[in-house]
């Protein structure tokens, strides 16, 4: 009896014969990526995470031993066959569910108030933690607290009292605390373009920001005149700050440090390259700079003053801040108002707004 192939037939054995050339160029193309890759991890160890050993060992075990030699795998065969083998004792490991026995873990809420207490209190040692602890209503040993902190890599009492973060200082003294830096700007005016030197001045604690002033030529003259204006007796910024934050800028000149030494505000010069000392100044600057200066181009001096006034307007009066729970500086009256139309006061043209909720 003869077998004659139908016309549709035939035309299914020429696709499928034409799949299974392509499957296979695929085939020898990955092989000989993963012999390639292979050669050049000869010398290393791949390192897998859990997930990908999992992966492997379910299509792994599809395949079989023979296939998979076939293939060529960057990992052998009974490697993972040996992953599967891990994985289906797993699926029969009761281990988690028995029941545990010595000391219970210690509570979440527990260990993070202990944590809390050693970070933000340098001189306590570990009864003091326990106690205070236990004020709160968790009842734990100071034996505990050490096995706690010496986990999270805390240093004991002498160590970490010595190793005070420059943050923590700040916030110690907070109330007597100011910082003062110079930016530039460049202004077109008849002779050409002159970089201004804007010299301004915060209190930390409150992050009010002061503008003591600008120039083309921040000479001594000029500095022995900023700090008479900031020690003012009547409305000088610096009044009731004890120590004033600066770099090592030649323009803060000794007879400059010398006149707010005689005023009773003793000049802190920063290591140098270190900004990161002043970061409550230098992020304002960079918010001035980037929000408002550099988004402008001035043609004279009145323009520059009207651009930083309202800038600090914006700044002071508008403006949220994370670093004050982001919350306003000085805000006004209409904030946190729930009735009322919605309006937008703009500054400079628009650069800066501020939504408010008008009178209703």
């Amino acid at each position: 009896m003869t077998f004659v192939l139908q016309p549709w037939q035939l035309y299914l054995v020429i696709v499928a014969g034409w799949i299974h050339c392509q499957q296979q160029e695929v085939i020898e193309y990955l092989r000989t990526e993963n012999q390639i890759l292979k050669e050049k991890l000869d010398t290393k160890r791949i390192l897998l995470s859990d997930d990908q050993r999992r992966r492997l060992a379910v299509k792994g075990k599809i395949l079989g031993r023979k296939r998979l030699e076939e293939v060529g795998t960057l990992f052998t065969p009974d490697t993972i066959l040996r992953w599967h083998r891990m994985l289906v004792a797993k699926k029969y490991d009761y281990s988690e569910r028995r029941q545990k026995v010595g000391r219970p873990v210690l509570a979440k809420e527990l260990v993070q108030l202990v944590l809390r207490f050693a970070s933000a209190n340098p001189n306590w040692g570990y009864d003091r933690i326990a106690g205070a602890v236990q004020n709160l209503g968790h009842d734990v040993s100071d034996q505990s607290v050490g096995n706690l902190l010496k986990e999270h890599g805390i240093e004991p009492v002498p160590t970490r009292a010595r190793t005070k973060s420059w943050s923590t200082f700040l916030k110690a003294h907070w109330d007597v605390l100011a910082a003062i830096d110079f930016t530039t700007i460049e202004v077109w005016t008849k002779g050409g373009i002159v970089t201004y030197y804007l010299l301004f001045v915060m209190e930390l604690k409150t992050r009010r920001v002061h503008f003591a002033g600008y120039t083309a030529h921040p000479d001594e003259t000029w500095m022995k005149q900023i700090a008479r204006h900031l020690t003012n007796c009547e409305d000088g910024f610096l009044i009731g700050n004890r120590y004033l934050l600066m770099d090592r800028d030649t323009k803060f000149c000794e007879s400059f440090r010398d006149f707010l030494g005689h005023e009773g505000v003793e000049a802190v010069q920063l290591p140098p390259k270190s900004p990161n000392l002043n970061a409550h100044l230098e992020r304002f600057m960079r918010s001035i700079k980037s929000e408002c200066l550099e988004k402008m181009t001035f043609f004279r001096e009145n323009m520059l003053r009207n651009a930083v006034r309202e800038s600090l307007s914006h700044y002071h009066h508008e403006r949220n801040h994370q670093g004050l729970e982001n919350k306003i500086i000085a805000p006004g009256l209409e904030v946190g108002q729930v009735a009322g139309k919605v309006e937008c006061r703009e500054r400079l043209g628009g650069m800066l707004r501020y939504y408010y909720r008008g009178a209703a």
